[in-house]
């Protein structure tokens, strides 16, 4: 045991492997050096900075060695990075792993667990919206770092660029659109509302509010190659959920996509990144060559006509567009049931103020939580409500 102490669990009838979780509780001594390590044989050792040849590395120099492995475009890493409030540098991490970092750790992006992606309620396998900015993370990471790109902010902005997303996919954006005089656009809430409290990089935000292909493109290259990734992801998880819920086969997909880029999603990605990665290396472009951008668009308006303009993803969008705008005019009238709302300009019933303040709230919830909240407080009825494919 390190340190000479011993704790125990005041619990008599717990099991064995509980006993033997708990009689790791503090660690074990690392070779008498008050050092704890985490296995009783561990072996691990890396040499000692200053002492055995080692030297420790600092933020500041990973960042002149990163300079030299990034392409000439690419975004560079500067100490606390281009933020609105000023802050000191993190002594190991750059600018772009800690918005990284702050991105993960945030409520935002951890609400998205239970957020629809194409289908509400999804059962043991579809993806969640969580799940899909984790495998948009995975190939713009994987774009970025086989072009010479900065990997950590590429990877910020993808597992960022969702986060904006209310309950219930897409739609949640035609029902907030009904209350924001400038409409309702995932991307700009992410960066302008939902994530303003992390005080990210400009360029990290900038990503982030410009992802979709309907907004103005990015101002750096991850940016855009997260453009292409969120495109790529979602175009091949949504079809092989899509497969595994019994709506389409692999053998209604278009004979050109079939023919380059495969019918399983292994194949799909391995296709569309690596047109990216040649495509990048040969033109200094962030695009894909003819061939395969025409397989992508062909693939992507297959699914629109199979997947998400079908009659029960049209009919899960009239629920929740009713349900959400119904909780947004319930709170707005009643703005002190918001948590954090008291008194002042918050608190009057239906101001401007009010209205906003409805919508991020209610943007915020989960899609469990939204229902919950809408059979409590509105007696909203079960036959009106969401639909689930497993229902």
């Amino acid at each position: 045991m390190a340190n000479g102490h011993t704790y125990s669990v005041g619990h008599d009838d717990i099991t064995e492997r509980s006993r033997r979780w708990a009689a790791t509780m503090e660690g074990y001594d690392g070779a008498g050096d008050d050092v704890t390590v985490a296995h009783r044989d561990s072996v691990a050792r890396i040499g000692r900075p200053g002492i055995d040849g080692v030297s420790g590395v600092s933020r500041d120099e990973r960042e002149e060695r990163l300079d030299t492995l990034l392409a000439p475009g690419a975004t560079r890493s500067h100490g606390a990075g281009n933020r609105v409030r000023e802050e000191e540098p993190d002594d190991y991490r750059t600018c772009f792993e800690r918005d990284r970092d702050r991105i993960l750790h945030s409520s935002s992006f951890r609400r998205l667990a239970g957020k629809t992606q194409v289908f509400i309620f999804p059962d043991d396998h579809q993806r969640t919206r969580l799940t899909h900015a984790l495998e948009v993370a995975q190939v713009a990471g994987g774009i970025a770092r086989a072009t010479g790109l900065n990997v950590a902010l590429a990877e910020a902005i993808a597992l960022g660029h969702d986060c904006g997303h209310g309950p219930g996919g897409h739609a949640s954006e035609d029902a907030f659109d009904h209350f924001i005089p400038a409409g309702f656009d995932h991307a700009t809430w992410g960066a302008d509302v939902s994530l303003t409290s992390l005080n990210l990089c400009r360029e990290t935000l900038d990503g982030i509010r410009n992802h979709s292909w309907s907004r103005p493109a990015p101002a750096t290259p991850e940016g855009e190659v997260v453009s292409w990734a969120d495109r790529i992801a979602y175009v091949c998880h949504d079809f092989e959920d899509a497969v595994s819920a019994g709506i389409v086969t692999p053998d209604d997909l278009p004979p050109l996509v079939r023919e380059r880029c495969g019918t399983r999603r292994g194949q799909q990605l391995g296709a569309f990144i690596t047109a990216m990665v040649s495509t990048i290396r040969a033109t200094g472009v962030i695009g894909m060559d003819a061939a395969h951008a025409e397989a992508l668009a062909a693939f992507r308006t297959f699914n629109y006509n199979t997947i998400y303009l079908r009659d029960d993803s049209r009919h899960q969008a009239t629920s929740v567009i009713a349900m959400l705008r119904a909780l947004v005019e319930y709170y707005a009238s009643h703005p002190t049931t918001m948590p954090d709302v008291a008194s002042g300009a918050l608190g009057i019933a239906n101001s401007e103020d009010a209205v906003f303040q409805a919508v991020a709230y209610v943007a915020g919830m989960t899609d469990r939580y939204a229902c919950r909240q809408a059979l409590a407080l509105l007696d909203w009825p079960l036959d009106q409500l969401p639909r689930g494919i497993d229902r």
